[in-house]
């Protein structure tokens, strides 16, 4: 947020302005590193421009898996942090990335750390990222840092999106389907039965039943669009509230098949993120509290939360997983051996590449199912239709 300041510098002048900063503290801190002898700081709320909206500081996340092995690169190369961050602001071809970068490097000439800068934009820099970063501060490891979150990020920039391009085409198979099949009962089947209707003939019942569902949908078809409209508003609606994101976050995870892979995508996310928190040195507990935040499901999200609190109040962390059904047996068991061996990092390590080999299996088993399945199911139905149809017009050219 924004804060107005009054001050005198070394020489006696008055100075005013504004400062940029998470915090009060670190609005004085920046303030004092320029060597300015501060008067008053008062909070001002944020104001931002248009082009400044969250909608247009969402950066990719492929772009923040290359900016961290560049930045690692260059840490590598004992390259000041203030000139590496000047650098890669401008030579990003990213627009947002490249105002965010700039606004960092402006926060570093004022005297934060790379982490206290790095907080102030959340679109880009999850809560995981920035206390990565400051553990690597506080080891001054920073280059090593930089390199271990480019790697989790990678890894999980590429499970996620094997994840989601292997769901994107069932759904554009089932989305297809409905569109051939309303076509159809409108477009199609209307003028093969006005040839029945003139004929005069008798159908079939089931063509009646067919002839029957094409009208409905020919006449009242608006309604059906209107209730899947309102359905639509109910679950965008529904998803912005936390009770409303923990109920579809439930009812995803039920689903056969597809439930199964979204548990074990979250479970490869848990165990990648703690491994590699805990990695770097950072508590236990400060790890769990931050793979709930960034693990992007509620149900799981609450686990933690759980877990963390009876970590805090003497329980193991196995233990603490122990009272959720969503939690596998066999990652307790595991996280188990890992506290008495001393070697929990490792541990969580191989369940987060288990995990993403389940997760590999299944999305491959379930595109290997639905493409046959729903290629039947669309032959079926449309042959249905038209053999509906089309055998009472063949029985009327017997007869003639």
């Amino acid at each position: 947020m924004l804060f107005k300041y009054k001050a005198v510098d070394e020489k006696g002048t008055n100075k005013e302005g504004e400062i940029d900063a998470p915090n009060k503290d670190i609005a004085i801190g920046g303030l004092q590193h320029r060597g300015l002898i501060i008067l008053s700081v008062k909070g001002e709320k944020e104001r931002k421009s248009f082009f400044k909206m969250s909608f247009f500081e969402k950066v990719p996340k492929k772009d923040i898996v290359i900016l961290s092995k560049q930045i690692s690169s260059l840490f590598g190369s004992q390259v000041s942090a203030l000139k590496v961050f000047t650098m890669l602001a401008a030579s990003t071809k990213n627009e947002a990335l490249g105002t965010i970068l700039t606004e960092v490097a402006d926060d570093l000439q004022a005297g934060l750390s790379i982490s206290q800068a790095l907080s102030k934009h959340p679109n880009a820099f999850s809560s995981f990222y920035i206390n990565m970063v400051k553990a690597g501060e506080e080891t001054g490891k920073l280059n090593e840092t930089f390199a271990h979150l480019a790697d989790y990020l990678d890894r999980q920039y590429a499970l996620t999106s094997k994840t989601k391009n292997a769901l994107i085409y069932p759904f554009f198979v089932i989305i297809t389907f409905f569109v051939v099949m309303g076509l159809m009962f409108v477009v199609v089947i209307p003028k093969l039965t006005s040839i029945i209707a003139e004929s005069g003939q008798e159908p079939p019942f089931f063509t009646k039943v067919v002839i029957g569902l094409s009208g409905f949908l020919v006449h009242y078809g608006f309604l059906i669009v209107i209730f899947l409209i309102l359905l639509g508003i109910y679950i965008w609606q529904l998803s912005a509230t936390p009770k409303g994101k923990e109920y579809l976050d439930k009812l995803s995870l039920s689903f056969p098949a597809v439930g199964s892979l979204y548990q074990k995508l979250y479970l490869s996310r848990i165990a990648d993120n703690m491994d590699t928190m805990l990695t770097s040195g950072i508590p236990i507990v400060r790890a769990i509290d931050i793979t709930s935040e960034v693990v992007n499901s509620y149900v799981y999200k609450n686990i933690l939360k759980d877990a963390a609190e009876g970590v805090k109040s003497g329980l193991a962390f196995s233990a603490a997983l122990e009272k959720h059904p969503e939690m596998p047996v066999i990652l307790i068991q595991m996280v188990k051996v890992g506290e008495e061996s001393g070697k929990l990092g490792e541990i969580l390590k191989t369940l987060a590449d288990f995990y993403k080999r389940e997760v590999d299996s299944s999305v491959d088993t379930l595109v290997g199912l639905i493409e046959p399945i729903m290629i039947v199911v669309l032959g079926l139905g449309v042959g249905i239709l038209l053999t509906s149809i089309l055998l009472p017009i063949y029985n009327l050219a017997g007869s003639m």
